[in-house]
């Protein structure tokens, strides 16, 4: 796994782009411009989110003695099967990056990387069974689920409440790893 802090720092700083159009836009450029600064600011919004649902699967990782290494095509064991979670949420976040935003697809790769977070988070559960580890298990627990009705049903990435509340539970679970002393201040 690579340095949880590094990627830590790399996950909480955003990009900042601008976005618009040129003086001598067309009509339909025009309409289209709000549609296309949605599609930027919910895929910044998801993106941050599985950047940092990723740093705290990685932390917890390491917290727990899983390397990288350990990612298997065909797992057969937990830190195989976490490691390997982890892995796939970083090849979709990368392609993040290689097309266009898709309030869907992105909404998705967060909520995949907070599945890969909860796989950690049992992990490290069953290797903890304090109080703090168990709080941090539920908030992984609970930031899958918000991520995953983000990303669900009608609202397909787009609704800003379901967004909202999967940032809040992301946060929240960090702060619990935290507290867990899985993940870093």
């Amino acid at each position: 796994m690579s340095d949880p802090n590094a990627a830590a720092q790399q996950a909480t700083s955003g990009t900042s782009g601008t976005s618009g159009t040129s003086g001598t836009s067309s009509t339909s450029t025009i309409q289209d411009a709000p549609e296309a600064t949605l599609e930027g600011e919910l895929r910044e919004s998801h993106a941050a989110r599985a950047r940092s649902a990723l740093v705290r699967a990685r932390a917890t990782c390491l917290h727990v003695g899983i390397e990288e290494h350990e990612a298997k095509l065909v797992p057969t064991g937990p830190a195989g099967t976490a490691a390997g979670a982890i892995r796939l949420s970083e090849q979709g976040l990368a392609a993040l990056e290689e097309r266009s935003p898709d309030p869907a697809a992105d909404a998705r790769c967060a909520r995949n990387a907070a599945a890969a977070a909860t796989l950690a988070a049992q992990i490290a559960r069953a290797h903890d069974d304090s109080e703090l580890s168990g709080a941090a298990h539920q908030a992984a627990l609970a930031a899958s689920m918000a991520a995953m009705e983000a990303a669900g049903g009608k609202a397909l990435g787009r609704d800003p409440h379901l967004n909202a509340r999967a940032s809040t539970a992301e946060a929240t679970a960090c702060a619990a790893a935290t507290a867990a002393g899985w993940l870093e201040p």
